[in-house]
């Protein structure tokens, strides 16, 4: 290095002058000192990255804190959503329930001679051997065996079969167990009303033991006959969908669609006592 120096020294020293010369010569034209704009030259470009870098970060603290604005802005709304939902459930079942109540008035001033204890239905049972539904009504509500339970239009849906103080067993109108006197409404037809396990998992009963030449039309409406009183009569069972001869070659019957909604009633009402002499 001391040999460089030695042997380069003067000309490291011209070199020197030049340029300090040169930046002399620069700072009077430009007005300006060059070493200060060298200095300018060289920093200018990490100001801009220095300036982007703070850009972003601001970019990414607003976006942070407008993402949890939106957020909580979205919370607010999913909430008031969810109770104007409620609210919207709510009237519609205020909706049902005076609807309900409106047909029951209706079906207490066409038979003012039923007496009723409304029950709601808390379980189904349907599979090959039986269709019931559980009601929370029992005894301690005036609820009895052989009580008729029907929808809110006065449709039967079936008879208690079994009770106890809070709650009955209803067998509905497709149970084989269920069995009563029915009526063609327009021939005036009597014959016998029954479950029958094969139609039961068609969602269909049998009207049996049909008086000979009976003239049956698909949608004839067959009604509870009240023969032997122990049973309301005028009772809506169902309509006629089909006429058939029994296996024997004999007898007719005639397939009937229950008229009541027995997969979907919710509230029912057992008619406690109808009036009946005796």
């Amino acid at each position: 290095m001391k040999r460089f120096f030695r042997d380069n020294g003067l000309l490291l020293v011209i070199i020197a002058v030049l340029l300090a010369a040169v930046l002399a010569v620069g700072s009077s034209v430009l007005g300006a000192n060059p070493l200060t704009n060298l200095v300018e030259l060289i920093a200018t470009p990490f100001r801009g990255i220095s300036a982007a870098v703070t850009n972003w970060t601001q970019e990414q603290y607003d976006r942070t804190f407008r993402y949890d604005a939106l957020e909580q802005t979205n919370e607010e709304l999913r909430r008031r959503i969810a109770e104007l939902e409620e609210m919207e459930r709510e009237y519609q079942d205020a909706i049902r329930e005076n609807e309900r109540l409106e047909d029951l008035l209706d079906l207490a001033e066409e038979r003012p001679e039923f007496e009723y204890e409304d029950a709601e239905v808390t379980q189904r049972t349907s599979d090959n051997w039986k269709s019931t539904l559980m009601v929370n009504k029992g005894t301690g509500d005036g609820v009895a065996l052989k009580d008729c339970v029907i929808d809110q239009y006065g449709n039967l849906v079936g008879v208690v079969s079994d009770v106890g103080s809070n709650w009955a067993l209803v067998s509905t109108v497709l149970d084989p167990s269920v069995e009563l006197g029915g009526r063609v409404a327009r021939t005036d037809d009597n014959a016998i009303l029954e479950g029958d396990f094969t139609l039961m998992l068609e969602g269909a009963l049998k009207l049996s033991y049909l008086p000979e030449g009976t003239q049956l039309v698909s949608g004839d409406q067959v009604i509870t006959s009240g023969l032997g009183e122990e049973y309301p009569e005028g009772l809506v069972v169902g309509s006629v969908t089909g006429l058939f001869t029994e296996a024997d070659g004999l007898s007719r019957y005639a397939r009937i669609q229950p008229t009541a909604d027995l997969d979907g009633v919710r509230y029912v009402y057992v008619i406690t006592d109808f009036g009946a002499e005796g």
